[in-house]
């Protein structure tokens, strides 16, 4: 006798209003059962929507978004057929993320709702919306002397709260050679750079204190933030006065910037809004946290403004470094730069965690660290033509859309001249093709005009990928 699994338990709900706001602008053009159901499994898939949320009944979905309950029940319907929702009688639909989340399956068109465009053959999904470059060359030659160096570290316990000596110390090396005197007690390694944000967040940030970002910004800031309780609060990228005012209006205790190629618009604090911003720590009492992930990826030789700490002796500029975007982000070797009391504090608190970061990645991060200089050019440079490749495909086959050349990161902040950037996200799920939609990247869902294409891919599978992407953009348009 065979037993069939239990079927998955929802955690949490999703109300129809909450639903019709996550959903934005989502059907443009086509068949709107299809158009709702890409919507859905676009948010799954970006994380916007958890798995295990129940979702709104049929004809509470349909009243909240002013369709019919034929609609929304022909969506869910859709959703089941996918794997992306599982109903139960007396449960109702819940999300799920099936194992084969992101592949194309061709329409099932019902009667009346007119013709779907085709589906062509596809070697299967393209990830546009996860910024995480391939590994470099030289990774596998840093991993073999690093397990020349681990026996060293076997006799041990193999736990380091605060990182391997020997890493904290290159790290602080790296901040010293840039202008900024560090020491190894200022350092403190973590579980990759979200690993140091949320540790951040959990340590600084109490139940319903506002935290100001920009806006847009890293999703998963935002989302560490508030799942620490704060109340997150945007600004425009770049607008120092704004964020003054934001502090100061809110007495807020706590900022975020991405200081160096802003992920998602590319945008870089010059020296002198970066001075400004350390007055505010002073003025208003604000740690600011200065994320530095992005800051080795200058593709177009400009130069970078000194490290975000400024000269370091500011104990309320925080800089958070990671080796993801440097070298690899397989390796979750991240690191934070702060006064060495809120190191210990960030120490303590990560063990309820992950206790201490795996030895072997440590050491070859600083094998790593220590060839950044013959490792980092060729990066750029391969970075640097996958970036021309991209921008200059959707400008050619997009040429109503605002297409900028980011002078660093791994993103075009693109604006698609209308808000329908959810729509197009869902689209596009449907033609096999993850992207970013711009509400995603804000606290406040705005951004509907905007989505955020990623170019670590070769040129082929960037080719591949607009193509997907001018048929979703026809889906969406008629």
């Amino acid at each position: 006798m065979s037993l069939s699994a239990p079927p998955p338990v929802a955690v949490r709900t999703l109300s129809a209003p909450a639903a019709a706001r996550l959903l934005g602008l989502w059907h443009a053009a086509g068949p709107a059962y299809l158009a709702l159901a890409d919507g859905l499994r676009a948010a799954v898939l970006s994380g916007s929507l958890a798995p295990l949320t129940r979702l709104p009944s049929e004809r509470e979905l349909a009243r909240a978004l002013g369709v019919s309950r034929t609609t929304t029940s022909a969506a869910y319907d859709r959703l089941r057929e996918l794997g992306f929702a599982t109903s139960q009688v007396g449960s109702g639909t819940v999300a799920v993320l099936p194992r084969s989340a992101g592949l194309p399956v061709r329409p099932q068109a019902p009667a009346g709702d007119g013709p779907l465009p085709p589906l062509s053959d596809r070697s299967g999904p393209i990830e546009m919306s996860q910024a995480t470059p391939s590994a470099p060359d030289a990774l596998h030659g840093a991993y073999q002397r690093a397990l020349e160096m681990l026996p060293a570290y076997l006799g041990t316990g193999g736990y380091s709260h605060l990182g391997l000596d020997v890493l904290r110390e290159a790290v602080a090396e790296r901040y010293t050679a840039r202008g900024v005197p560090t020491t190894p007690d200022q350092v403190l390694v973590t579980t990759g750079g979200q690993q140091a944000i949320a540790l951040l967040a959990t340590t600084l940030v109490g139940r319903a204190e506002p935290v100001v970002v920009e806006s847009p910004t890293y999703y998963h800031a935002i989302e560490a933030l508030q799942r620490a309780g704060g109340r997150v609060i945007g600004v425009p990228v770049g607008d120092v006065e704004s964020l003054a005012s934001a502090v100061h209006r809110t007495r807020a205790r706590l900022a975020y910037l991405v200081p160096d190629f802003h992920n998602p618009t590319g945008r870089t604090l010059s020296a002198e809004e970066r001075d400004t911003v350390a007055r505010l720590t002073d003025r208003y009492g604000v740690t600011v946290i200065g994320d530095e992930t992005l800051t080795d990826l200058d593709l177009d030789g400009g130069t970078v403004p000194g490290p975000f700490c400024g000269d370091g002796t500011d104990s309320r500029l925080v800089s958070v470094g990671s080796a993801s975007k440097s070298f690899w982000g397989g390796l979750r070797i991240g690191w934070v730069r702060a006064d060495p009391q809120l190191v210990q504090r960030l120490a303590r608190i990560r063990q309820a965690l992950d206790i201490a970061t795996p030895v072997l990645e440590q050491l070859t991060v600083v094998e790593l660290l220590a060839e950044r200089a013959e490792i980092l050019p060729a990066r750029v440079a391969d970075l640097r033509g996958r970036r021309d490749h991209l921008v200059g495909l959707v400008r050619h086959r997009f040429p109503d859309w605002d297409v900028p050349s980011p002078a660093g990161g791994l993103c075009v902040w693109t604006g698609i001249g209308r808000p329908a950037a959810q729509a197009l996200a869902g689209a596009a799920v449907a033609e096999g093709l993850r992207i970013g939609a711009g509400p995603q990247f804000t606290p406040d869902g705005s951004a509907q005009d905007r989505v955020r294409l990623i170019y670590t891919s070769p040129a082929e599978k960037l080719t591949d990928a607009v193509d997907r992407l001018e048929r979703a953009w026809r889906r969406i348009t008629g």
